[in-house]
Parts: C-alpha cells; sequence; structure tokens
C-alpha cells in the first residue's frame, strides 16, 4: 500500500510539473497548448487525492495523512533530483510508477 501510494503521487506530481511551461518544454522542446495544460493539472491533482487512500488504508487516519505527507516528499524529492539532469528518465518513470501502483496492494 505503501508503495502503490508513493507510485501515484510521483505520477501525480509529474504531471503537475509537465504542466508548467518550463518543464514541459524541457522534456518535450515545446510549450504545452493551454488545453494540455488543464488536462495535466487535472490529472495531476487527480493522481495526488488518489495517493492518499492507500496511506490511510496501510495507516489509518491518524498516522495516514501524516506519512502521505512524508511520502508526497519523497516523490517530490525524486522529481527534483530527476527532472534537471534527465528529464526524459523523469518522464518515462511517469507511466511505469502508474503501472506498477496496484502490485503492491494485490499482493499484500
Amino acid at each position: 500500500m505503501i508503495l502503490s501510494s508513493l507510485c501515484v503521487a510521483y505520477a501525480g506530481l509529474l504531471a503537475l510539473a509537465l504542466a508548467m511551461d518550463r518543464h514541459h518544454e524541457q522534456v518535450f522542446a515545446r510549450r504545452p497548448s493551454a488545453r494540455t495544460s488543464r488536462l495535466l493539472v487535472s490529472a495531476g491533482w487527480l493522481g495526488l487525492a488518489l495517493s492518499l487512500p492507500p496511506a490511510v488504508m496501510a495507516w489509518g487516519w491518524a498516522i495516514g495523512i501524516p506519512a502521505w505527507l512524508g511520502l508526497l516528499t519523497v516523490a517530490a524529492a525524486a522529481l527534483v533530483l530527476l527532472l534537471p539532469h534527465a528529464p526524459r528518465a523523469a518522464l518515462r518513470l511517469g507511466p511505469a510508477a502508474l503501472l506498477c501502483a496496484p502490485f503492491p496492494a494485490l499482493l499484500g
């Protein structure tokens, strides 16, 4: 459950980062259209919202929310370290994280 929350949080933060002109241009060498930017912002916030339930299910409400904030910090740190130095790798890691997110929940 914890790894699921981390994976979805990373994908959500990546979508929010790609909604910004600077990061989108860094990865795709062009600015995003207004529609693309709105879709990425919506997907990013949805990803962050969907990353909360696995943390709450793993730890309960009292510990789950602070732990979720810590997982958001870990996901953001990974993105901050990857995006400037390996923007394509950061981009490829987003869908891979979403694909891997259900597996920890299925295993335990």
